[in-house]
């Protein structure tokens, strides 16, 4: 599948912005499911300074800094990009031998037991916590002996299902856990929870920033502008015999989980996703963060597309 990405962001100053420098994560990146065909980033004023490196991580960021003073600034990425179905989850014996106990005892500190670069998303991160009432609200989903991919689609399915997605129900900083106690929330929050969940119970999960391609009502044109970023969910599965992983850094897999749409693969949660990023939580892949002097307050205005690139031909 062919999708054009469209991701705009406009901050208008109250007063005049005199110096900033800022860091944006909007770059695709290339992975067992995607492939970035083009990506272009424009930043309006135009920056004294920009450059692009890859994060520890292994996601692409730009920094840029103003040295002009600015009213409005205005940051436009636009990305083609050729996604691919995701394998389902595994379940052959030798997977099935992987219960969430095992994937939990590996991944424990053990002297003398060789590295696994899973192990550092198994900690406490700004915005996931790890506690007691993720790990309550997850122990349903985690009966003993079941394997870990199994388990985790069923904690993914009861997020979906008995928590409400309300748009405006939280906001960028609300913690997980006062979401989980309110029983709504946005992606962002279904991730977290999700993620402070499998943590508390010992097993890595990675935060996974990203698009969705959604479908206008029938016989309603696509409404430019009108989409936003997506957040899901990545575990870790140490590999049985013969089986191959996503990156030469780990001895094991990641697989997605999207309990805001109770959908899941092997590399992604489907083909019509696009992948941007991946950390620990929300503030290592923000869109777009930074420090500004001057300013006073401001005006926000996030506008997202995704779509073929037919139906956005005329933007080209």
């Amino acid at each position: 599948m062919l999708l054009r990405v469209l991701h705009t962001t406009t901050y208008g100053y109250q007063s005049s912005v005199n110096m900033a420098q800022h860091m944006v994560h909007v770059s695709p990146v290339d992975t067992p499911c995607q492939r970035v065909l083009a990506h272009t980033l424009r930043v309006t004023p135009e920056p004294a300074a920009r450059s692009q490196t890859t994060d520890v991580f292994g996601n692409q960021r730009t920094f840029f800094s103003l040295q002009a003073p600015h009213d409005t600034l205005r940051v436009d990425a636009d990305s083609l990009v050729e996604t691919r179905a995701p394998a389902s989850l595994p379940d052959s014996p030798a997977w099935r031998t992987q219960s969430w106990e095992r994937v939990r005892n590996h991944v424990h500190y053990r002297k003398g037991a060789p590295y696994d670069a899973a192990c550092e998303f198994l900690f406490a991160s700004p915005h996931v916590p790890r506690d007691d009432a993720f790990a309550a609200f997850a122990r349903p989903a985690f009966a003993t002996g079941l394997p870990v991919l199994e388990a985790a689609r069923a904690l993914m399915t009861r997020i979906h299902t008995e928590l409400t997605y309300e748009s405006a129900s939280t906001e960028v900083n609300t913690p997980a856990l006062t979401a989980l106690e309110q029983g709504k929330g946005v992606c962002q929050d279904f991730a977290h929870i999700m993620i402070g969940c499998l943590r508390s119970l010992g097993l890595p999960a990675r935060y996974v920033s990203g698009y969705l391609l959604t479908q206008p009502p029938p016989g309603k044109p696509r409404l430019i502008g009108a989409d936003a970023s997506h957040a899901w969910v990545s575990v870790y599965a140490p590999l049985p015999a013969g089986a191959e992983a996503d990156d030469d850094r780990d001895a094991g897999a990641w697989f997605h989980f999207d309990p805001t749409n109770d959908r899941c693969g092997w590399g992604s949660p489907g083909e019509d996703y696009v992948q941007l990023a991946t950390g620990r939580d929300f503030s290592d892949v923000s869109p777009m963060r930074g420090v500004i002097q001057g300013g006073a307050n401001h005006r926000l205005s996030v506008a997202v597309t995704v779509a073929p690139p037919g139906e956005l031909a005329s933007l080209a």
